[in-house]
């Protein structure tokens, strides 16, 4: 349940007339172009990086790609495995008489959960390709790309997070919202 009801205290949502159910989250992390992961350092220094990624429903988990080297890695792998990860997207501008009263429209998902770089070969190359099909439909696995080799998998991480509890939100105005743009 993501709409403030989570037993999960981090996912609660305060204006729980905007909560969205898991049907629209697990649409909205389908449909998302790009997210951004937070870790944290050992030395306390929150860090946050835009991915691109895909969202497996079958197990219930995200795969992001990442570099073998470098902060991502360090911080999950060496010190934190908990992470949270957020996509959001924007709509329409919503002015008013007041400064304090302008608005947007918008839509987001926030989830927390367990980040691990995948050592499995085959789960690895699974995480990829599934990244190849959301950002390249077009492009046959196969036909137009053949499967990573062995080689490449050294070269860079396929990062899996396993989803503990998510949250999603939107706020709609009305189509006739005077001035909405």
């Amino acid at each position: 349940m993501s709409d403030g009801g989570d037993q999960h205290p981090r996912v609660a949502i305060r204006r729980r007339d905007r909560g969205k159910d898991d049907a629209w989250i697990r649409a909205f992390l389908t449909q998302a172009h790009f997210g951004f992961l937070a870790t944290v350092g050992e030395d306390g220094q929150p860090f946050l990086n835009s991915n691109i990624f895909v969202f497996e429903e079958e197990k219930h988990c995200i795969y992001l790609h990442t570099h073998r080297t470098g902060r991502t890695r360090d911080t999950v792998v060496g010190h934190e495995q908990r992470v949270a990860f957020s996509v959001a997207g924007m709509g329409r501008l919503l002015p008013a008489p007041e400064a304090l009263a302008f608005s947007v429209e918008y839509a987001g998902v926030v989830v927390f959960g367990t980040g691990t770089i995948v050592e499995d070969q085959e789960e690895a190359t699974h995480g990829l390709r599934i990244l190849l099909e959301k950002y390249a439909p077009h492009l046959r696995y196969g036909e137009d790309y053949r499967a990573t080799t062995a080689d490449e998998l050294k070269r860079t991480a396929v990062f899996r997070i396993d989803i503990e509890a998510w949250s999603g939100k939107q706020k709609e105005a009305p189509e006739d919202f005077p001035g909405a743009f």
